[in-house]
């Protein structure tokens, strides 16, 4: 599985490169996600529970960080076993770059996939993984802007739609 997007956060590259280093904030933004633990420097151990067509698993794995330029770039190197459900392993490259004040987020993400879950159709296994990259995004972008709106919230409210307080 091959997959590749350019997704624009809104927030600096800074706070970018901050949120997708942050294993809370990204058990929170992961779809499934059950834990993320630092193993070691640039290491973590994941768990997390899929359901992708008639496939349900938990999958135990690893990822590592490599090539690492804070705040631009790095590769993740990743690894998963689901038990009969299959296995899955990959890498994916992710590059941040200014735009305005917000960060543009190049990926491009290679993966194989074995067991069960090869075995239900790459069309299938393609959209679930998009979908997750999807919900992924949406949520970090969120938990970026309620993270500005909770250091200021001044700045939050004269934004919100809807009515505001009058002076």
């Amino acid at each position: 599985m091959e997959m590749s997007s350019v997704q624009v956060v809104p927030a600096p590259p800074d706070r970018v490169w901050a949120a997708l280093n942050d294993p809370q904030l990204l058990k929170a933004c992961i779809t499934g996600c059950e834990s993320i633990e630092p193993t070691g420097d640039n290491e973590y151990k994941v768990a997390m529970a899929v359901k992708i067509g008639p496939v349900s698993a938990k999958f135990a794995g690893k990822i590592f960080l490599l090539d690492i330029r804070p705040p631009e770039s790095y590769t993740i190197n990743f690894e998963g076993q689901g038990g009969v459900a299959g296995f899955a392993k990959g890498t994916a490259r992710v590059q941040l770059s200014p735009e305005g004040e917000a960060t543009s987020l190049a990926y491009t993400a290679s993966a194989q996939i074995g067991g069960k879950l090869a075995q239900i159709g790459s069309r299938l296994v393609d959209g679930a993984a998009r979908k997750m990259a999807a919900d992924f995004f949406a949520a970090l972008a969120r938990e970026l802007q309620d993270e500005s709106a909770q250091a200021d919230p001044a700045q939050h409210a004269a934004r919100a739609p809807g009515p505001q307080p009058s002076m």
